[in-house]
C-alpha cells in the first residue's frame, strides 16, 4: 500500500486544515461544491469575554472526532454521497477595521452565495450574522429568522456593531421577517414588547420537549426561506463552558441536536454556527458541540438534495 492509497480520514487528525477535512479552496466561486464554510475571525463585538476569533480554528480541529464517521448517527448515509464541501478558510481583514470588516464580510458572502453554493460560516463573535443577513437577503430577499441563543440580541441600547443589536437592526432593514421567525433557548431578560420574534424560551423547551419545539418552529417558518444561526451558549455551560457569555440553564448538547435534525424540510438557505471562545474550553466541549451542529446542518442541505 502507498500513501496515496490512504484516505486523510483514516487518521482523525491527518491533513486536517479543512472542517471535516474539506478541500480548501480560496476561489470558491470557481471550485465545484454545494456547500462553501468561511470562518470569521471576528470578536470585536463582543460585551463579555472575547476570544471568539479563534473560534473558526477550533471547530475544524474539534471536527476531526466526527471526520471518521461514513454516516453520521442517526442519519443513514455519508454525507458526501450526496453533498460536495469546500473550505474557504477564514475572512481576511484589517484589524480594528469594523466598517470595513463589515463590508469584506458581506462582499465575500455574497461572492459565494452567487455562485450557487450555501454558505455556512463559522464566528467569531455574533455580530457576523448581520452582515450574512446583508448578503442571504440580497440574494435571497426578506428571510424567516432560526435563531438559536440564551439571549434575543434585539437590544436597541448597544452601537451599531455590538454583538446583541443584530436583531433589532436586522428586522428594521428588512432582512428578516419577525412575524415568521423564533428563538430558541432564551434565557436572559427581554421585552416581549420591543420586537415581533416568537420566544420559545428555555424553560418552554424543556417542558414541553424536543417535538413540540420542532413543531412550533416549522408551523412559524412556514415555507419562507429561512436563515439558521446557532449561538453555541444556547446550550447549557455544562456542555458549552467555551464561550464569551455563558447563562446556566441552557439546552443540553442532545436535545439542541435533535431539534436541529428536526428541520429538515425547511427551506434554510444560509447558516452559521458562533459564539466559540476556545480559551475557556474544557477538554474542546464547546468547539466538539459547535462541530457537531454544524455537521447537522450540512446534513439538513443533504435532506434537501435527496
Amino acid at each position: 500500500m502507498t500513501d496515496s492509497d490512504i484516505q486523510d480520514d483514516v487518521s482523525l487528525y491527518a491533513n486536517l486544515f479543512g472542517f471535516l477535512g474539506f478541500p480548501l479552496s480560496r476561489d470558491p466561486v470557481g471550485a465545484a461544491a454545494d456547500v462553501a464554510v468561511l470562518g470569521v475571525p471576528y470578536d470585536m463585538g463582543t460585551t463579555g469575554r472575547a476570544g471568539t476569533r479563534s473560534g473558526p480554528a477550533a471547530i475544524r480541529q474539534a471536527s476531526g472526532n466526527i471526520r471518521w464517521e461514513q454516516a453520521r448517527w442517526p442519519w443513514s448515509y455519508p454525507l458526501k454521497q450526496t453533498i460536495q464541501g469546500i473550505d474557504c478558510g477564514d475572512l481576511v481583514f484589517a484589524p480594528g477595521d469594523i466598517p470595513g470588516f463589515v463590508q469584506a464580510l458581506e462582499k465575500r458572502a455574497t461572492e459565494i452565495l452567487r455562485s450557487g453554493k450555501t454558505l455556512l460560516s463559522f464566528g467569531g463573535d455574533h455580530f457576523i450574522t448581520l452582515p450574512l443577513l446583508r448578503a442571504h437577503h440580497g440574494v435571497y430577499g426578506e428571510l424567516a429568522l432560526i435563531h438559536f441563543d440564551a439571549h434575543t440580541d434585539t437590544y436597541a441600547q448597544g452601537s451599531a456593531f455590538d454583538h446583541g443589536t443584530m436583531f433589532h437592526q436586522a428586522p428594521a432593514a428588512g432582512l428578516v421577517d419577525p412575524g415568521c421567525s423564533v428563538q430558541v433557548g432564551i434565557r436572559t431578560e427581554y421585552d416581549p414588547g420591543s420586537h415581533a420574534f416568537q420566544v420559545l424560551d428555555a424553560d418552554w423547551v424543556h417542558n414541553h420537549g424536543v417535538a413540540a419545539t420542532v413543531a412550533a418552529i416549522g408551523e412559524r417558518v412556514g415555507e419562507r426561506k429561512a436563515y439558521l444561526t446557532f449561538d453555541i451558549d444556547c446550550l447549557d455551560p455544562a456542555f458549552a463552558p467555551g464561550t464569551g457569555t455563558p447563562v446556566a440553564g441552557g439546552l443540553s448538547s442532545n436535545m439542541a441536536l435533535q431539534i436541529v435534525r428536526g428541520l429538515k424540510g425547511l427551506d434554510i438557505v444560509g447558516m452559521d454556527v458562533v459564539e466559540v471562545a476556545p480559551a475557556y474550553d474544557s477538554a474542546e466541549l464547546t468547539a466538539l458541540a459547535a462541530a457537531t451542529v454544524a455537521m447537522e446542518m450540512l446534513y439538513l442541505q443533504a435532506e434537501k438534495r435527496r
